[in-house]
């Protein structure tokens, strides 16, 4: 049954009460509470599943249809190179610029190779790379997020992940470049922030962003993996919630459905965002994109002293 089909049975319910003389207000008011969380858990879980959809465009798509003459680079120079995270150089409009970008697959072989897109340290140390050297030529970056986290397992923390991580954080948020983020799909924890940290941060219309993933935070603070739909409604993880948060800078349009329905209304989109900030950031000098990226990554969040 589904949430209108339950509210006209309570408004029968509720005549037939009054009709009665019985007075059930306090007991609909519950029930209605109820529905509505029901309700918004539902809209909510549709957007994690938009946002995973196996057909979703990911980042070497859009890559294709917004950028020109994409030169792949790869390794780390430590130890090795990483799939899940890519990048590289290209040309946006005539203007050189750096991407980097977390790549998920779409059959079982191509996400293998590509771990899901969850970086290994390397991933994040290539990133890195290819960051400063940007900054070195004066090469605009775009980041395209789309990952549930960093990789987790053994190896990625004996080569050390969270000092990766922590790493870029630092030194993204000095980079002398503008720094423009986009959030194609899932933004996770760490995993996104480590290559998510810019000037401009904006995120697809049915994208999500969260410290952790509904399934993990069910399964840690609500002691039940089953409630993953309603923690994601309480995670407030969708584009509308996080530009409302501050978070964000915009939200960009997707076709009805979802991105996979039409990509190449999606990628039009990102390029007018790109197209409109790459003009006013670049026109910034150095100094002052550090210090504006600081003042908005300082006013995230509050707190008490």
């Amino acid at each position: 049954m589904n949430t209108e089909s339950i509210r006209r049975k309570l408004e029968e319910i509720e005549r037939t009460a009054k009709e009665s003389g019985i007075d059930i207000t306090e007991e609909i008011r519950v029930l209605e509470t109820k529905i509505r969380a029901s309700s918004e858990s539902e809209t909510v879980w549709r957007r994690v599943e938009l946002a995973r959809h196996p057909d979703r465009p990911n980042a070497i798509d859009y890559i294709t249809l917004i950028f020109d003459g994409f030169i792949e680079l790869r390794g780390d120079r430590l130890f090795g190179d990483d799939p899940a995270i890519i990048g590289g150089l290209a040309f946006f409009e005539g203007r050189p610029v750096t991407i980097i970008a977390n790549q998920k697959g779409r059959t079982f072989k191509e996400n293998m190779l590509c771990n899901h897109g969850m970086g290994n340290p390397e991933g994040y140390r290539k990133a890195l790379r290819l960051a400063k050297q940007a900054e070195k030529f004066h090469r605009p970056i775009i980041t395209f997020v789309d990952t549930a986290g960093a990789y987790p397992g053994l190896g990625s923390e004996e080569r050390g992940i969270g000092e990766g991580i922590a790493r870029n954080l630092r030194d993204f948020s000095q980079l002398k470049v503008p720094v423009i983020c986009i959030i194609i799909g899932e933004g996770g924890s760490g995993g996104a922030l480590g290559i998510g940290v810019g000037d401009k941060i904006y995120m697809l219309e049915n994208a999500i962003y969260s410290v952790i993933s509904p399934e993990g935070f069910a399964s840690i603070l609500l002691h039940d993996s089953t409630k993953a739909k309603e923690a994601a409604a309480m995670l407030r993880l969708t584009s509308r919630d996080l530009l409302s948060f501050g978070v964000i800078n915009g939200i960009i349009a997707e076709p009805e459905g979802g991105a996979q329905n039409d990509p190449d209304f999606t990628a039009a989109n990102i390029r007018d965002v790109i197209a409109r900030d790459l003009d006013h950031l670049c026109s910034r000098s150095p100094a002052v994109l550090v210090r504006y990226r600081n003042q908005k990554i300082r006013k995230f969040g509050s707190w008490n002293e």
